[in-house]
């Protein structure tokens, strides 16, 4: 075996492999696109571009991967192979950025660090809240880069780094990029990709390191209670099809009830609503009735009779609360869901056969090795949870592996805990995990022998993430339970289809000339400098102060390239504020819409009006009524009592882009002379000092500004009070006439 020899390369630990060396030569040259099938080590081609760029250029390396178990993944490989000269502290120059840190604790290690890893969206919300630069970054790795398509924090990012680094270079891998060109040539415009390299199983150089992976399908018989409670719902659909039908919409057969069927069938009914047809309002509650109905169905076939029942009881639950849609409750009321339910009652156990066999498979598995590891992949997180429930009853250790967010009864992990669960699986503490999609981007297993698809799914992506996990090191087996005569079916051949069709058409891409850099939507700036060419950056605008519930939203980054200054807070009340006096809150369409409806849209906005001089509300989107089927006349009193009773300012702006506009203009108009003289109030979003400086900015012509000055030399409100004319007309910027009204109103009597 032959090492490869670097100076930034630990000696004798890393393998010289030639299709790694190869790859890696070409991605020094330009910013590329590679990809490479899982287990083939794009991790450690990073590591050998990294290196060079380190040694020849300088600088910081920024890595970022979706999630934080993924980026601790990243972390460890390049503290074990990467060498750092003359420093050995790699604790310190090789650091994980994380949301549990403070934005400062992260600027202080941004300066020390070497090579930085860490989640787009951490990256994002500290460069709009301008704690570090990527001027000084002369590598940027962006792991599982297929992810690089709308208002993914990584298209922000690219877009930055090329418009701030001095000396920049991107490297973007994915195994999966996607089965359409026009995906792929998305994330290649939105990363300013300009080469694509790519390399397979039959590449000369990548065969010898290949791992055999046998495919297995196992095909399971849906049992006679399960295709009985199907038939009901399919019943249900017609009726809700013919009901469609009969309103006059182009309605395909329930056989061929497709997805993209579907897509067309909501946008002519989108089309009524927006032409305040009534059989428009009809058919968008129907619509929906048919998506839960669509949706129960497939849990029938592929999931099982305990999945199932979980899920039309939440349903019954929905129709029965005093927010529930009508959607939920008319199907409540049908006497075949009424029947469904009688039918479920009297199950006592799983009825699918899919259960039994994942045992019976993993049992096999677990029987031939004993250091064996296996991964059971599902969609839903019910099916995790029986399907752990089922092999921990069994005495089959085993952990469940699922996103962060909670919801109802299922708890889901913190990414402590997931990174916590993935060491214990390495460590072999249980040999079964058990993962939804959080499970399927590029972690690292070397030993993992099986991997079982609970269903099949009908994403190319997903299919090959999940194949990926096993085959890493070693022989590898791959086992897809599927119900014959099902969804799983059609889901197990479109999957297959869209592989083939991804692995040609990057071959095609790789030998054609990508887009110009930077001229995609992925790139903001150039949308941005247009804007800024027509309205010009005014150094005076008011500062703005973003939620930092809001980072994710197309709006902070827009205003973050306006050149007006924006931070990021958490705010109490409202989304935006600007300057000293305004707060702003910011609602879609549907946000409006939803919050009238299930929440206390008023009683938020009075809290708003109540902590805030000038209080606005900006509704993005069009017309609201069409969001939930709301009589116009009844928009129009909200709307009226909200500008009228409650004192709001109201907004109405098209998307993002314009809302972004729209503070900027009041940002703008608030940094000048007429905003800056009008009175403030407390906030509640200002710290005990904040509060201080409004007291005294209250004062007639002081402002924030003075109040700072003035706080600053005196110390306290009640020595400013008590100070004589002489030493307040002493402090620069107040002056004799500002000096005699602090001092006259301080005195005079009330009354």
């Amino acid at each position: 075996m032959s090492w490869i020899q670097h100076p930034w390369v630990v000696p004798e630990s890393l393998e010289s492999r030639e299709y790694q060396m190869s790859v890696a030569m070409k991605a020094m040259d330009t910013d590329t696109l590679v990809v490479l099938p899982t287990g083939l080590g794009k991790t450690a081609i990073a590591l050998i571009v990294a290196a060079s760029r380190l040694y020849r250029e300088g600088g910081k390396v920024l890595m970022l991967a979706p999630t934080k178990p993924l980026v601790e993944q990243h972390l460890s490989f390049f503290r074990k192979f990467l060498a750092i000269p003359g420093n050995p502290e790699k604790e310190k120059a090789l650091v994980m950025f994380t949301g549990e840190t403070s934005g400062t604790e992260r600027a202080s290690q941004w300066t020390e660090a070497t090579a930085i890893f860490a989640t787009p969206q951490v990256i994002k919300n500290d460069i709009i809240a301008g704690r570090y630069s990527l001027g000084e970054v002369t590598l940027v790795i962006i792991d599982e880069c297929h992810r690089a398509v709308g208002n993914y924090a990584y298209v922000f990012l690219a877009g930055e780094y090329h418009l701030k680094a001095r000396n920049p270079l991107l490297l973007a891998m994915t195994a999966s990029p996607g089965g359409r060109q026009e995906k792929v040539q998305e994330v290649c415009t939105n990363l300013g990709i300009r080469q694509v390299v790519t390399r397979d199983e039959n590449d000369p150089d990548v065969r010898p390191y290949i791992h055999e992976r046998d495919l297995e399908v196992v095909r399971v018989i849906l049992p006679g209670d399960l295709e009985k409670v199907r038939d009901y719902l399919n019943r249900l659909l017609d009726e809700r099809l013919k009901a469609l039908t009969g309103l006059g919409f182009s309605v395909p057969k329930r056989q061929q009830l497709s997805m993209k069927a579907l897509n067309s069938l909501n946008v002519e009914i989108q089309e009524k609503i927006r032409e305040r047809d009534a059989n428009g309002y009809a058919a968008a509650s129907l619509y929906a009735e048919i998506m839960k109905v669509r949706h129960a169905v497939g849990l029938a076939e592929s999931q099982g009779s305990e999945v199932l029942k979980v899920y039309l009881s939440r349903i019954s639950e929905e129709a029965a609360s005093s927010g529930g849609s009508k959607a939920s409750r008319r199907l409540v009321a049908d006497p075949l869901f009424s029947g469904i339910l009688t039918i479920m009652d009297s199950w006592q156990k799983e009825l699918h056969p899919k259960l039994a066999c994942l045992e019976s498979i993993i049992r096999e598995e677990l029987a031939r090795a004993d250091d064996s590891r296996i991964i059971v992949f599902a969609t839903y997180r019910d099916s995790v949870r029986v399907i752990a429930d089922h092999l921990t009853a069994r005495d089959i250790a085993c952990k469940r592996f699922v996103g962060q967010a909670s919801r109802d009864s299922e708890k889901g992990l913190t990414q402590k805990k997931q990174i916590e669960a993935l060491r214990e699986f390495r460590a072999g503490e249980f040999r079964v995990l058990i993962a939804t999609s959080v499970g399927e981007e590029g972690l690292d297993v070397p030993s993992t022998d099986l991997v079982v698809f609970y269903e099949a799914v009908p994403s190319e992506i997903r299919s090959i993430q999940r194949k990926g996990r096993t085959g890493r090191s070693g022989h590898g087996r791959i086992v897809i339970l599927v119900t014959a005569g099902t969804q799983d079916e059609t889901f197990r051949f479109v999957s297959q289809s869209r592989e083939k069709s991804m692995a040609h058409g990057i071959r095609r891409i790789e030998t054609e000339l990508p887009p110009a850099l930077g001229t995609g939507p992925g790139f903001p700036q150039a949308s941005i400098d247009q804007f800024v060419a027509n309205y010009p950056p005014d150094d005076s605008a008011a500062p703005i102060i973003a939620d930092d519930r809001e980072s994710a939203s197309k709006v902070v980054e827009i205003l973050h390239g306006s050149g007006i200054p924006i931070q990021l807070e958490r705010l109490q009340v409202g989304d935006y504020a600007v300057g000293d006096r305004i707060l702003v809150e910011r609602k879609t369409t549907r946000d409006f819409a939803d919050t009238l409806v299930n929440r206390d849209l008023l009683g938020q906005l009075r809290s708003l009006s109540a902590c805030c001089f000038k209080p606005v509300l900006i509704v993005e989107g069009e017309d609201i009524s069409q969001e939930r089927n709301i009589h116009p006349n009844a928009i129009r009193g909200v709307l009226s009592a909200i500008a009228i009773d409650l004192g709001i300012s109201i907004f109405q702006t098209r998307d993002e882009a314009d809302t972004a506009a729209m503070l900027m203009v009041i940002a703008r108009r608030e940094g000048s002379e007429h905003g800056r003289s009008s009175p403030r109030i407390h906030k509640p979003y200002h710290s005990q000092s904040g509060q201080l400086e409004e007291i005294i900015a209250a004062y007639p012509d002081i402002g924030v500004k003075n109040a700072r000055v003035l706080l600053g030399h005196f110390g306290s409100i009640q020595a400013i009070v008590n100070a004589d004319l002489t030493a307040l007309t002493e402090i620069e910027g107040i002056g004799e006439k500002k000096a005699k009204k602090i001092h006259e109103l301080s005195r005079r009597h009330y009354g």
